[in-house]
């Protein structure tokens, strides 16, 4: 699985490159907007193929996923230890942490839970240095969550992350950050298939 996350701005054409990303294979496209109201939410939703809403997750604004065929939802550790989640059984849930602990407590109500920081960050400067998550991964004792590989992943290291035992692998700074993010993702996705 190969999911890619927005960045928190919005950026020019990214609706255009995130309909290209689909039509290239993209599993899934979280939408992390923290900073955008509503209006801008449902505009940006406008801009994506409704042949891939039910591919779309939302990270905030969840009430607009009744006017889409959206039931994609992710939260936060902070919103998961408040339990903001129990009110929405009927959609299909995502989290995210930071150690192998975490994630082993986690139960089935999660679909996959994020994994970060794999690799030092693309996107944040610094961050995940002297990360050893990939190596904690071995401490894996859940099976019934899916583990996605999430920070610094790329085309050059994205087989490392999946040899590492993980399901899946979340990209963010190796699109974004890049001049030709189609390519970069088609150069992923190639790796991983082959």
């Amino acid at each position: 699985m190969i999911i890619v996350i927005t960045p928190e701005k919005i950026i020019e054409n990214e609706t255009e490159i995130m309909n290209e990303l689909f039509q290239e294979g993209l599993d899934l496209l979280h939408i992390r907007k923290p900073f955008i109201n509503s209006e801008e939410m449902t505009d940006f939703i406008h801009k994506i193929n409704s042949k891939f809403h039910h591919q779309l997750v939302l990270h905030n604004h969840y009430n607009l996923s009744k006017d889409y065929t959206i039931s994609r939802f992710h939260f936060r550790e902070i919103d998961r230890r408040n339990d903001l989640y129990k009110s929405f059984s009927d959609k299909t849930i995502s989290t995210s942490v930071h150690d192998i602990e975490s994630f082993n407590e986690l139960n089935e109500d999660w679909e996959y839970s994020f994994i970060s920081p794999v690799f030092p960050s693309i996107s944040k400067k610094g961050y995940g240095e002297s990360s050893t998550i990939l190596n904690e991964i071995k401490g894996r004792d859940n099976h019934n969550v899916k583990l996605i590989a999430l920070g610094g992943i790329n085309e050059n290291n994205i087989n490392e992350a999946f040899e590492s035992g993980v399901d899946g692998v979340a990209l963010l700074g190796a699109i974004w950050e890049s001049d030709q993010p189609l390519q970069i993702f088609k150069k992923c996705r190639q790796n991983v298939l082959s």
